[in-house]
């Protein structure tokens, strides 16, 4: 649906967005800097917290795969106040399992709905924001992910401040999904009605049939472009889980000092994504992805193979830059095509978070065999993958226009 807006109500919608992605964040990360306090609380294996985070990677999936259909039907504003009002209810019970009556299943089904919110939410933020990037007319997509990693970097710092005051996970939480509850429900005044519904009296843009909708799965470029989001979504996605857990058990570091590292990553992270709109509306996709892969790759290698505090600050630091632009910057390549904007969005959302959320917990299964910092090797390989495929993010049909993407 097109939006005919006055600048203010633009301006009004764009600030809400930033807010809306920052929400998610603070939410998911202050889930993972307890990771740590939770597997004691609950005498769990590396295994263990594997399975207990497969509950978060399988509500996520069912709630990506369910978005499109949603979105499509009953708007984006109505799908973002459903899904951050389960994201916050999944986090109560997160608390309540992993503090207050310790029960591993309660925890895994916190998650569970924890992450079906945050399946939902995740498309529909990207799809508002690619519909803002139509109407600017620039790239915005990785601006709003930075406003994502502030949340995330947000949350790490007072979770470390959480743990250092000896707050219960259960206090924690449960502060941190009544802020999401109320700021769902302020902000949704902003969002326009209708953004990815799709009615039969549009026609310029008439509703996907099922047929088309199952298309846009095997469609070629999609399906590059989902390459290159599993790599990179596995490389942000595995710090998010692991690198406390990576710094206490590879590093031999303390808790507070492992959710330090991750506020490192997280910090690296956000100052990508700040400067990313820039560097891509000046370099192309192509360009900025590649040099990615690389910061990426030597993040990883530092952090394999360096066994100190100071390599691993080196190593997040690289490993941060390198997650920053990966995922957003996909999102906006499978936005180029208006129609059909949040089935696309969707499908590479769902391989995105096959690597983002299902990752990990593999990642958790290898780890008990052979150490987490030994199963990096897995998350180094995907972003090598992830590299040889990012000539598919060139822009196509009216976004060419306002790209300096070049061939290389």
């Amino acid at each position: 649906m097109k939006h005919t807006l006055t600048t203010r109500q633009l301006l009004r919608w764009r600030i809400a967005m930033y807010l809306y992605f920052a929400l998610p964040g603070l939410a998911f990360s202050s889930w993972i800097a307890r990771t740590p306090t939770i597997r004691d609380t609950l005498e769990a294996s590396t295994a263990q917290m594997g399975w207990i985070i497969f509950g978060l990677s399988s509500g996520s999936m069912v709630g990506l795969l369910c978005a499109s259909q949603l979105i499509a039907k009953f708007g984006g504003r109505a799908m973002l106040l459903l899904g951050l009002i389960v994201c916050s209810t999944g986090l109560f019970v997160v608390g309540i399992g992993g503090s207050l009556i310790p029960y591993s299943l309660l925890v895994f089904f916190g998650l569970m709905i924890f992450g079906f919110g945050n399946g939902l939410t995740d498309v529909t933020m990207n799809v508002e924001a690619t519909a803002i990037e139509h109407t600017v007319q620039k790239s915005v997509l990785t601006g709003y992910h930075a406003a994502f990693s502030l949340g995330t970097l947000a949350g790490a710092l007072l979770g470390a401040l959480a743990i250092w005051l000896d707050i219960s996970v259960f206090a924690h939480v449960g502060i941190t999904a009544t802020l999401l509850f109320i700021g769902t429900v302020f902000l949704s005044r902003y969002i326009p009605s209708g953004t990815g519904k799709e009615s039969k009296a549009d026609a310029d843009q008439p509703p996907m049939t099922a047929k088309e909708r199952l298309e846009v799965w095997k469609d070629p470029r999609t399906v590059m472009i989902g390459i290159v989001v599993l790599g990179m979504a596995f490389a942000e996605g595995s710090a998010n889980d692991w690198l406390p857990l990576i710094m206490v058990d590879g590093f031999n570091m303390s808790a507070e000092n492992g959710s330090i590292i991750l506020g490192v990553f997280l910090g690296a992270m956000t100052i990508g994504r700040l400067t990313g709109d820039g560097l891509l509306n000046r370099f192309g996709r192509v360009i900025m992805l590649r040099a990615t892969v690389l910061s990426a790759v030597i993040g990883l290698s530092v952090m394999i193979f360096g066994h100190s505090g100071t390599t691993a600050v080196i190593g997040a630091v690289f490993w941060g830059l390198g997650a920053a632009l990966g995922f957003p910057l996909a999102l906006s390549a499978a936005g180029d095509d208006p129609r059909g904007l949040a089935v696309r969005v969707a499908a590479v959302s769902s391989a995105g978070y096959m690597a983002f959320l299902v990752g990990p917990p593999f990642l958790g299964f290898i780890g008990d065999e052979i150490g987490l910092v030994n199963a990096l090797f897995f998350v180094l390989a995907a972003v090598i993958m992830a590299g040889l495929f990012s000539h598919a993010v060139k822009p196509i049909g009216v976004r060419q226009n306002i790209s300096n993407d070049r061939p290389m």
